[in-house]
């Protein structure tokens, strides 16, 4: 694999000491890469301020002229970024290409997009008229369970409003966005998009420096937190998409064979690394056993295995420590429930876990209650829709949800009810770039994508002239 830099600057530069990046599927070396450090990313943030005033001056049609070239050059290398991509994250390449090639279409919708100058009154003793002004230095903290996709919620609609960028990738996935920052070096002015990787030290100080003006992170509840309290001495902006712990209601008028597979995509895409991947499962009593039934075979006939073999339809778990989380939580639930498919070791190297189906499991067990991110799915049983929504709605997280039924009027009575940032009838986890995305409660603050996600990287300016 190619040597890997990072971008300040508008150079490629060594860290100031390097490390390896682990395969998840061989837990062998993929590369060396380099970190940051603290010197290096006071460097980055400098020259992003530095690029700002003629980036921010630069008209909007330029910028997206920059913006779609990057999305040229992610097309280009398509291949390349997905090879990086399932060796560092583990998804399978399939999945990998196309995580790519959705990267490169949220940079270009948010070149459809316009700040155009809004007339708020005209009349004859006032003209008022609102403007949407760059913010200046936006810090961009980046997870490691889609490297390349998250980092298009960030920067594009970032350039797009005129700002400059510090990006920081994950430090076990840090590949793909050095490679990005590779390929677009003569892209971007220098200073508008610097890439930095670290050991997991740098977020603090990204997120405190004075000369940064926004952070955008999207990673844990936890993580988050301090994320919002680093950034409150300034009070400087911030977008949190954060943990979830979806729900997902199946009313008794579902046919079980017809939804499962649905259900289970919903449950175990990237092994179930999805913030919005749907983590506990209501289904009514009256197909609850059948229901069941359909989920573990379709568990126990999952192809999991390296993502860069033929045929890998669930890669492994992105990191020792999620790995271990994850079976804590299966061990867990052997005592509060019972395990239909899954729930075993699987042998050799790799952060390996077959997907695991628990049923007969109540709420206030951990399974249920935390966020599992990983490929276990407990199903409970319930008899009253209204009740179902009630204990779905108990959660400290409000990221998704969905409903499904035959009938979508119900479903859509049903979807009104539940209190999370979106909600999806008869699907689940579905994103695009043109609809906005947030969470309720402890699973973010702001919006990302859409319209409203390009304008939370911009200052609102009001000029209000008397007549």
């Amino acid at each position: 694999m190619s040597e890997f830099k990072l971008l300040i600057g508008g150079k490629l530069v060594d860290g100031a000491k390097s490390s390896p990046v682990l395969n998840p599927a061989t837990e062998e070396s993929v590369a060396d890469c380099p970190r940051g450090s603290e010197g290096q990313l006071n460097e980055a943030v400098a020259a992003a301020k530095a690029a700002f005033p003629g980036w921010s001056a630069t008209p909007i049609d330029e910028r997206k002229k920059v913006v779609n070239a990057i999305a040229d050059a992610i097309e280009a290398n398509a291949d390349d970024l997905a090879r990086i991509l399932t060796q560092e994250q583990g998804k399978p390449l399939g999945d990998a290409t196309m995580e790519v090639y959705g990267t490169a279409a949220f940079f270009r919708y948010f070149t459809s997009l316009d700040l155009p100058v809004k007339v708020i009154e005209d009349s004859e003793g006032k003209y008022v008229e609102a403007h949407r002004r760059p913010l200046g230095v936006i810090g961009a903290i980046v997870p490691w369970n889609f490297p390349m996709i998250l980092m298009a919620f960030k920067l594009p609609p970032a350039l797009i409003s005129g700002n400059t960028v510090v990006l920081k990738p994950a430090p076990t996935t840090p590949l793909t966005s050095l490679k990005l920052g590779e390929l677009i070096k003569d892209i971007v002015p220098a200073g508008v998009v610097n890439v930095i990787a670290d050991e997991n030290d740098l977020g603090a100080p990204l997120t405190a420096h004075p000369d940064v003006r926004k952070i955008s992170f999207t990673g844990s509840t936890a993580t988050g937190s301090k994320v919002m309290e680093g950034a409150a001495g300034l009070l400087k902006r911030i977008t949190l998409e954060l943990g979830g712990n979806d729900a997902g209601i199946v009313l008794g008028n579902v046919d079980p064979k017809e939804a499962a597979p649905k259900l289970f995509q919903s449950a175990f895409q990237n092994s179930g690394q999805v913030c919005i991947a749907m983590k506990r499962l209501y289904v009514h009593e009256s197909i609850y056993d059948e229901m069941c039934d359909e989920l573990a075979a379709l568990a126990d006939n999952a192809i999991v295995g390296d993502g860069l073999k033929q045929g890998t339809q669930l890669g492994p778990l992105q990191n020792k420590m999620q790995y271990d989380k994850v079976w804590d939580l299966i061990e867990d639930a052997r005592k509060s429930g019972k395990i239909i498919a899954g729930g075993e070791k699987v042998e050799g190297k790799g952060y390996f876990i077959r997907p695991t189906i628990v049923r007969d499991i109540e709420d206030g067990s951990r399974l249920v209650d935390e966020e599992q991110f990983g490929p276990v799915l407990p199903v409970i049983r319930y008899s009253d829709a209204d009740d179902a929504v009630s204990r779905a709605n108990a959660s400290d997280y409000g990221l998704g949800g969905s409903i499904w039924s035959s009938n979508n009027d119900d479903a859509y009575d049903l979807a009104l009810k539940m209190e999370s940032g979106s909600v999806w009838i008869n699907k689940h986890a579905d994103l695009a770039p043109n609809i906005p995305f947030g969470g309720a409660r402890f699973s973010g603050l702001g919006t990302e994508l859409g319209e409203e996600g390009l304008l939370e990287f911009t200052q609102l300016k009001v000029i209000n002239m008397a007549r």
